[in-house]
């Protein structure tokens, strides 16, 4: 297998993990909304940093799509973990 091809492949497993991880908020969220509070700040600052690198990955010259479609389910269920934790 090529260096090329590997790292890309690399990449896309990377981006399959990390939205995963992001997905797996859902039971905090519902833990949340149920009175069973999480903490606020891990979920609200995990938001801000998605934001950031969906940022980077769609205005960079070369878009970098892993890391966009990758941090994107992060904006999303970061920042609702985090406003369902007040």
């Amino acid at each position: 297998m090529k260096k090329e091809k590997f790292f890309e492949m690399m990449g896309w497993i990377g981006t399959v993990t990390a939205v995963l991880m992001y997905v797996f908020y859902f039971p905090q969220i519902e833990n949340n909304l149920a009175g069973h509070k999480g903490t606020f700040i891990q979920p609200f600052m995990a938001g801000v940093n998605c934001v950031l690198w969906v940022s980077y990955g769609l205005f960079k010259e070369k878009r970098d799509w892993p890391v966009a479609i990758a941090n994107a389910p992060g904006i999303i269920f970061g920042f609702a973990a985090a406003f369902t934790a007040l």
